[in-house]
């Protein structure tokens, strides 16, 4: 659809029926465009990506390292700011996202559209001159894997859209290794598999309660598929994967014992509220017989528990 066709009729829902139809588009404010990057994703993007950058071998000029920081930072802000523009047709059916800028008309699509592609520009760009070409290729890759792989072909087709597109979320400590040495090795392949195999109990966490939203957008989530209790199933059977994946750094040699208690301690954690999930009882109609509750607290564990692992995984270093 054409942003002109946008802007003078609304939304078209995955039936083809007109659903929403944006105010005029006036001036967005510096809020509104920083919304448009996913802060919240990137916050979590930049911390793995500055600890594959600080466990790296060698070290980057301090200024050089805040310039890719930054890079990473900007360019996942880009993959997000492109999502968005072209997700806003399902955005405005969701309760979720349909008070985003663009399904909102506070910025206009093709101003969101261009905005993105500069970012992302800008993005590789600047990480290639402060460190070397590898590097930049690797933040280029991930972009477009998010925006091509993930967002354009992937999420509408497959319930296995987050298990695949899951790896563009998983390339950050990747970058910031290769932007330290020019090349890949072991341990930031472990750490990009950590992120691909944590990234489905996540999210399927996340649309366990919200899969109301995605049945209303036509998106094939698991839970809007297979159901409920195939998911619970799925997130129990990909934790049990992630929890012994996460050692690996430990039994490699390239982290010591404050990461490897760490490490299992949090995925205990993890465990636990999988388990929780999987012992939820349902109703004849699928329905949680303990509403959200279990889902919404191993979402929300799931997300400091990353946090946790590659904090540990940094302190271990530092004390190493």
């Amino acid at each position: 659809m054409s942003d002109a066709v946008w802007s003078a009729q609304g939304a078209v829902g995955p039936e083809g029926g007109e659903v929403f139809s944006p105010p005029h588009c006036s001036s967005a404010t510096v809020g509104d465009w920083i919304s448009l990057l996913k802060p919240r994703v990137i916050l979590l993007v930049v911390f793995t990506g500055l600890v594959g950058l600080w466990v790296a071998p060698g070290r980057l000029n301090p200024v050089l390292a805040i310039a890719a920081i930054l890079a990473i930072a900007v360019g996942a802000g880009a993959a997000g700011a492109i999502n968005m523009w072209y997700d806003r047709d399902i955005d405005t059916l969701m309760r979720r996202t349909r008070r985003r800028p663009i399904p909102a008309g506070r910025i206009a699509p093709d101003e969101a559209l261009s905005f993105g592609i500069a970012l992302a520009a800008a993005s590789v760009g600047v990480l290639g001159l402060a460190t070397n070409f590898a590097a930049a290729l690797v933040l280029a890759v991930s972009i477009a894997f998010y925006v091509v792989v993930y967002t354009m072909w992937l999420k509408r087709r497959t319930p296995q859209n987050i298990v695949i597109g899951g790896a563009a979320g998983a390339f950050p400590p990747l970058i910031g290794w290769v932007a330290v040495t020019g090349h890949v090795a072991p341990l930031p392949l472990v750490l990009f598999a950590i992120i691909f195999f944590w990234t489905p109990p996540h999210f399927w966490s996340l649309s366990l309660y919200a899969h109301g939203d995605y049945a209303r957008a036509g998106v094939p989530m698991l839970p809007v598929v297979a159901g409920a209790r195939a998911t619970r199933r799925h997130i129990l059977g990909y934790t049990l994967l992630l929890v012994p994946l996460t050692l690996l750094p430990w039994g490699l040699g390239e982290a010591g014992v404050i990461y490897a208690i760490a490490a299992t301690v949090l995925g205990l954690g993890f465990l636990l509220g999988a388990g929780r999930i999987m012992r939820d009882g349902q109703d004849a109609s699928g329905r949680s017989l303990s509403g959200d509750a279990p889902a919404r607290a191993t979402f929300r564990y799931s997300i400091l528990y990353l946090f946790a692992l590659f904090a540990a995984l940094a302190v271990d270093h530092l004390v190493g």
